[in-house]
């Protein structure tokens, strides 16, 4: 039997990322619809001006997986407890598009609460969000709560909730 090593303590999470076909869009729509402040900006990334690491492998490869890549990111605070990272990579050419649908591995929502689910609707509607039909749940643990599921402009998931 080998010895494990000690679990560390996991305090609390740090940031949520996405990756975006337009960061300007989607920062301006976190910003100016959701409300969220940017705190910083790095990039553009490119693993062409970076070195290698001892195996030969680009900066890229070695730490976020990807060869060649070239991103820009913009770290934000999108709301009094959760950062929110937005990544838009330029390269490889061979990236993909296509989001996972919510059933799909690595398919992902991002739920935020609100005081009022109908007037979110109403505002995120007008702010080019497109909403699916509204779930009141009337019994069980979560008897008496509304949600929706909506897409933002770019096609992430949302989950409104109250």
């Amino acid at each position: 039997m080998t010895d494990t090593p000690p679990k560390p303590n996991f305090l609390s999470v740090d940031h949520i990322s996405w990756t975006v076909p337009d960061l300007d869009a989607a920062v301006a729509f976190y910003r100016d619809v959701i409300g969220g402040v940017e705190l910083f900006r790095l990039g553009p990334l490119d693993a062409a001006d970076m070195p290698v690491d001892d195996e030969g492998r680009d900066w890229m490869e070695t730490h976020v997986g990807v060869a060649g890549a070239k991103l820009t990111l913009v770290m934000m605070k999108l709301t009094d407890n959760m950062n929110f990272q937005l990544v838009q990579y330029d390269k490889p050419d061979d990236r993909r598009q296509e989001l996972p649908r919510n059933c799909d591995r690595g398919g992902h929502h991002l739920g935020l609460k609100v005081d009022d689910v109908d007037k979110a609707i109403a505002y995120l509607t007008a702010h080019g969000c497109t909403a699916m039909q509204i779930i009141e749940v009337d019994a069980g643990p979560l008897a008496g709560k509304k949600n929706v599921y909506m897409t933002d402009p770019f096609g992430h998931s949302l989950e409104i909730v109250d």
